[in-house]
């Protein structure tokens, strides 16, 4: 199983292209059913969202960060009277100017 992940993460690192990126994910697919089946099943229906990776190299972990972030805000915010104090206390938490 160790070995299946750190090919899975070869994968990502060393596939420079869409065409080469696609093979590799659905060789790994294959070859990593048996062990990951809810993994396969998750890759297997977002695979159009997961090879676009390999056209820009670029991933929605900043946006995941600031809507993790929103949400702490607003378990802690029990007691905002208002949107506006909310939105005051999501600008100040990434140092955003105000006025």
């Amino acid at each position: 199983m160790h070995s299946l992940k750190e090919e899975f993460r070869d994968i990502f690192d060393k596939n420079e292209d869409l065409g080469s990126g696609i093979l590799g994910l659905l060789d790994w697919l294959k070859k990593a059913e048996s062990y990951y089946q809810k993994s396969v099943k998750t890759i297997t229906r977002w695979f159009g969202e997961i090879i676009g990776y390999f056209e820009r190299r670029t991933t929605n972990g900043v946006v995941e960060g600031i809507n993790n972030k929103l949400k702490l805000i607003k378990r802690s915010g029990f007691g905002f009277r208002n949107f506006r104090n909310f939105e005051i206390r999501a600008l100040l938490s990434w140092h955003y100017n105000i006025n």
